[in-house]
């Protein structure tokens, strides 16, 4: 045998009869040792079965000196002159020889890791990735124990689990893993597949695997999750501090150790987007966050301004518009840490080990917002050029949300400008009621509804409640809004019955549906209760537009919905409303309210107006009270809608405060009832008034019996003013006219109005009424 050869002859009994000098050199054992020895007193442990029966593998040979050598050996069976099998020739390789084959090269060359094992999960084979892995040579390997060469841990005990697996069942596996290797300073991704190998006759003699490290499709997969995960947790609400939250959510641990996120000012305001600085830039704090508890890496806290360098990473992201890696090492890296240090040094031990930023500017719409900052500390890798696409396109999701969150909050703000100012800040003094009344601007991604409620005074000491809701949300409704508070107030002020005010009013909303071109008559659509309470009667008139009928509660304690026919909702045409009447006593309370109270997708409408009904029973100190008591009691936690409350307790004007005359049409009546108008001023104690009351009731009932018809009635009414009424069954109103110098008359109601406060005149159903009031010095 040539001497670089490793071979050996063995008989059939198993004994050694030739030894090369490369056998030699392997195991130590001359040949004048070797030979004659058995075969078995050479080796360390048995040669396993299915080596046998491939006449190839891995044997553990005990050196001359001692210590094991793993071989790969393969055995070669040699006739006879009978032609049975007289022995073998045996040819080992040495550890770490060079493959000579092109399968062997190709098996030590793969760029994935390949292993070969026995049954009992003793390695046969590694390739050279597999040694880079396991971090040690073929040969230290070689006929070990797999459990034997690693550190206890899940992941083995999962991968010797699947050795197993392959060798009971007989049956392929293949699986994903994240895991550390032993000569790995990081985790890696893996894809393994393990199948079994078996000779000829299907007998199994080991194990395969190949291993192919897929961490950076791993973290292609995990980033791209992380993205889903972010369109459904960022912009869950449309508040700007809370988006940024969720922001760091999404981030923190998966893709940073620590992050935040700064922001303009007028973000977080209501003006308009300025220029970007292009030296220092001042942000705010909004949000943080950290794996460690408490957040103690951050050297600003939440709400405080910090300013960045030019220098800085962050301005120069902001300033270049996309992410700026800073790895440790770099000089704009070290001084932002040590920056961080000295601001906030109670926070360096938390700061020690940070080896990479990122800093990403929030842009949205062609304007950037902000810059979020993202740190690692613990994780291992530095972020690199596929974090920084990653990162930005997160960003460039978050920063939308942020805008949008930004154009909410200032259309929001705009529209609850608009519509505080077109509500009754200050109530109008008046007797007929007292009122008490509560705005609720809805919280929801929705925006500002358009409910809205009205105290009107009206002539005679009457008052008008109003209450109405404009179909949907933000600047438009609000709007809309506002064209019908002026129109109610307007046709109120014609003094219309409750149920012709809705009509003309209805007509109003049919109207300007129609000149918005493209948009359904239902955008303008509306509701309303239109209410006149008159204290001299005491009787309330009412009638609604497909709005919620009012509550009332009776002086006796008990509580109901006022039974009435809504009508349909303003906008619809064609159909005529109805009104109601009902005599109150006094000190009644009528609730008018719009549907956020009672209305909502998961509360039962009859369930909520009960509730209603029986919060207005209990005992409060004034109605503001009652007002809060209501609105606990009603309303959920957060209402999904506008709501808008107004109570009004009933007052009465008693009979010593109201004088009436029935007025003969005769011209010699009016110094009669002038006469007794005095008489009644002067049992009021209100001399001082007689003069111009003189006047006015001369000019009033002179009109009524020159032009007016039968009947004529005249009534005084002492309230917080002096109202003169004079009334006759003419539906003709009058009007004033100028008149000229040579005129005998038409200067009766120009007289009236210089006179009087203010004047005016209503149809009735008998006729006319004009009336006419004065100012009194307070009673009280």
């Amino acid at each position: 045998m040539e001497d670089a050869s490793a071979a050996a002859i063995i008989d059939a009994r198993g004994t050694v009869t030739g030894w090369s000098e490369g056998a030699r050199r392997l195991t130590g054992y001359p040949a004048e040792e070797a030979v004659g020895r058995a075969v078995r007193e050479l080796l360390a442990e048995d040669v396993p079965p299915e080596a046998v029966s491939a006449l190839s593998g891995t044997v553990m040979v005990r050196h001359r000196d001692g210590y094991l050598v793993g071989l790969r050996v393969r055995g070669c069976a040699v006739a006879g002159p009978d032609g049975e099998a007289g022995g073998f020739v045996v040819t080992a390789e040495p550890p770490g020889s060079a493959e000579t084959s092109l399968a062997g090269q190709a098996f030590q060359q793969a760029a994935m890791s390949m292993s070969v094992f026995d049954t009992g999960q003793r390695y046969l084979r590694l390739n050279e990735a597999a040694c880079h892995v396991m971090g040690v040579s073929e040969n230290t390997l070689l006929g070990r124990h797999f459990p034997e060469t690693v550190e206890e841990a899940e992941h083995v005990r999962g991968f010797n689990w699947h050795l197993r697996h392959v060798v009971e069942t007989g049956r392929p596996v293949r699986y994903e893993s994240f895991t550390g290797a032993p000569a790995l300073n990081r985790e890696h991704a893996w894809v393994t597949e393990m199948w079994p190998v078996r000779d000829p006759s299907g007998a199994l003699l080991g194990t395969a695997l190949a291993a192919f490290d897929s961490t950076e499709q791993y973290w292609a997969r995990q980033r791209l999750a992380l993205l889903n995960e972010a369109a459904a947790a960022i912009g869950t609400t449309l508040d700007v501090v809370r988006t940024t939250e969720e922001l760091i959510g999404v981030v923190v641990p998966r893709f940073a150790d620590f992050a935040s996120v700064d922001l303009f000012d007028w973000v977080l305001g209501a003006e308009e987007s300025p220029t970007v600085p292009t030296e220092e830039i001042v942000l705010r704090r909004v949000a943080h966050g950290s794996h460690t508890e408490g957040t103690p890496e951050a050297a600003v806290r939440l709400g405080e301004v910090d300013v960045y360098p030019a220098f800085s990473p962050i301005a120069r992201a902001m300033r270049e518009g996309r992410a700026i890696l800073s790895q440790a090492g770099e000089p704009s890296f070290m001084r932002w840490v040590a920056e961080r240090n000295t601001r906030a040094p109670q926070g360096r031990p938390y700061r020690k080990g940070v080896h990479s930023m990122m800093a990403v500017p929030l842009r949205a719409r062609g304007t950037t917002l902000g810059v979020a900052v993202a740190v690692r500390i613990k994780q291992p890798d530095d972020y690199a050029a596929d974090d920084a696409v990653f990162a930005e396109e997160l960003a460039s999701r978050a920063a939308v949300c942020v805008d949008n969150a930004r154009r909410f909050a200032r259309e929001r703000t705009t529209a609850l400008a608009l519509q505080h100012s077109l509500l009754p800040r200050g109530l109008p003094g008046q007797a007929a009621v007292r009122v008490a009344h509560r705005y609720l601007p809805s919280g929801s991604a929705a925006g500002i509804g358009g409910d809205w409620f009205d105290v009107i005074p009206l002539s005679g000491s009457r008052v008008a409640l109003v209450v109405g809701d404009v179909v949907g949300h933000g600047i438009p409704s609000s709007a809309t809004m506002g064209r019908l508070v002026t129109a109610v107030r307007t046709l109120a002020d014609v003094d219309l019955p409750p149920d012709e005010l809705l009509t003309h009013l209805d007509d109003l909303v049919t109207h300007l549906a129609s000149d918005d071109d493209g948009d359904e008559v239902a955008e303008l659509g509306a509701t309303c209760l239109y209410a006149v309470y008159d204290p001299v009667t005491r009787r309330l008139n009412l009638a609604a537009a497909g709005h919620p009928a009012p509550a009332l509660v009776l002086p006796d304690g008990s509580a109901r919905l006022i039974p009435m026919n809504a009508g349909p909702p303003l906008g619809v045409g064609g159909l005529p409303f109805e009104a109601t009447e009902l005599h109150l006593p006094e000190g009644s309370v009528v609730a008018l309210y719009t549907d956020g109270l009672v209305e909502d997708r998961d509360r039962d409408v009859d369930h909520a107006t009960d509730e209603l009904c029986r919060a207005l029973t209990v005992p409060a100190e004034s109605l503001e009270a009652l007002c809060d008591t209501v609105l606990k009691a009603v309303l959920p936690e957060e209402p999904s809608d506008d709501v808008a409350l107004l109570l009004a307790r009933t007052r009465a004007l008693g009979a010593d405060q109201v004088a009436t005359w029935d007025v003969t049409p005769d011209p010699a009546q009016v110094a009669v009832t002038r006469q007794a108008a005095i008489d009644q001023l002067a049992a009021w104690g209100l001399d001082e008034t007689a003069f111009v009351t003189e006047l006015v009731v001369s000019e009033l009932v002179t009109n009524a019996i020159r032009y007016g018809a039968a009947p004529i009635q005249l009534r005084l009414i002492r309230d917080q003013t002096l109202i003169c009424e004079v009334s006759d069954g003419s539906s003709t109103s009058p009007h004033l006219r100028r008149a000229h110098q040579d005129d005998e008359g038409g200067r009766g109601l120009l007289l009236v109005a210089q006179l009087t406060q203010r004047w005016g005149s209503r149809q009735t159903t008998r006729g006319k009424t004009i009336w006419c009031e004065q100012s009194l010095t307070p009673l009280f």
